[in-house]
């Protein structure tokens, strides 16, 4: 099936005037946010603008003839494929980009980017990036399972707020994992001005709020304006409480795989839709939802705290180092646990054990047969 490569060879020669923003659109500006932009689109202090192909040819530029390990770092294996694309079509390559943001605080806990894209043709989309491979920006993902707002929810307010088009254009916020959460959150809390300029909140797979959010009066006033996207294998969407309906999307690939955009089936001017997520995504919920259930906010934080400390006291430096080589970074991680004293421990030991209860007790999950 057709991915977004196609979608932007099918739609390049049409601007947005000729052919509106749709789904697709949003999907291809939420991966847009990954891209390498510092130094290269200006600040929101700067207040200019540059074209999305001068700031791709730039980044090319870098790429080519920067030292190894010097220059710019491309975050998806399909990048230059992504970069030439867009270079080469009209839709995208005339947009123009401003008020790039990326900020990365280990003592905060914030991992934050940001961009603001104009199309030309009285559209303005905000696109936040989502989570990097630091362990920073997955150590903020996952303590939205005990807090309320985490900083980076609140730098995306802030951002919103200030990146506020003075001229009448359509405003459009999206995002990919985290970035979807801080959409969903910025649109939400950024104040009734601004919420009723809004058009509409794009959110590919994100996880979801602390459930005193999906209750408030802001969250409700913006809620029919969110779109809601999840893959049938999702698990990151699945995550935490979203107050909103999922459509649900074909991939090409499978497992977790499907959390990436890349692969995600689309048509002439939609994403392609499936009826439900898969046996594996709801066990997954399932045993997720059972085993916080059982955690206070008190013993969430005990735990994400003390995962992190092993982390941080291995010498593994990332998720990608993590997942390039496994053994190697197990091995790291398993000796640093004598590094941490002993209550943080037993405690996460402890709490890592309740996950593979609640991972057992709802096993026959996956033993239910898909209709036909």
């Amino acid at each position: 099936m057709a991915n977004l490569f196609d979608y932007i060879t099918w739609r390049g020669d049409l601007d947005c005037k000729k052919s509106p923003l749709n789904p697709v659109d949003f999907l291809i500006f939420s991966q847009l946010s990954y891209l390498p932009f510092d130094g290269i689109v200006p600040s929101p202090e700067e207040k200019e603008e540059i074209s999305l192909q001068s700031a791709l040819e730039i980044i090319l530029e870098k790429l080519h003839t920067t030292e190894a390990g010097f220059g710019p770092v491309l975050g998806f294996k399909e990048d230059p494929d992504f970069i030439n694309a867009l270079i080469n079509s009209n839709r995208f390559g005339n947009c123009r980009l401003l008020g790039y943001v990326n900020h990365i605080d280990t003592e905060r806990e914030i991992q934050f980017s940001a961009l603001c894209i104009y199309t030309g043709h009285g559209d303005c989309i905000i696109s936040f990036r989502g989570t990097d491979s630091s362990f920073v920006g997955w150590k903020e993902n996952f303590n939205m399972a005990f807090k309320e707002v985490v900083p980076s929810q609140q730098e995306a307010v802030k951002y919103l707020v200030k990146m506020f088009p003075p001229l009448k254009r359509s405003l459009h916020i999206c995002g990919h994992s985290k970035g979807g959460n801080l959409a969903v959150y910025a649109a939400s809390f950024c104040g009734k001005k601004m919420q009723r300029r809004i058009t509409g909140v794009h959110s590919y797979d994100a996880p979801g709020f602390h459930e005193s959010v999906i209750k408030s009066d802001s969250y409700t006033k913006i809620k029919d304006k969110i779109y809601c996207y999840i893959p049938q294998a999702s698990i990151i969407g699945m995550m935490l409480e979203q107050g909103c309906r999922f459509n649900v999307v074909k991939s090409s690939q499978t497992g977790l795989m499907q959390h990436f955009l890349f692969s995600w089936e689309v048509t002439h001017n939609d994403i392609v839709r499936a009826e439900k997520v898969n046996l594996k995504s709801r066990y997954v919920d399932k045993t997720i939802r059972e085993w916080v259930g059982k955690l206070d906010n008190e013993k969430r934080e005990q735990f994400i705290e003390g995962v992190y400390r092993i982390l941080r006291s291995s010498e593994v430096k990332s998720v990608h180092e993590m997942e390039s080589s496994w053994p190697l970074s197990l091995g790291r991680i398993l000796k640093s646990l004598g590094n941490i004293d002993e209550s943080t421990r037993v405690l996460t030991l402890k709490t890592i054990a309740g996950l593979f209860r609640s991972a057992r007790n709802n096993i026959n999950t996956l033993l239910h047969k898909e209709p036909n």
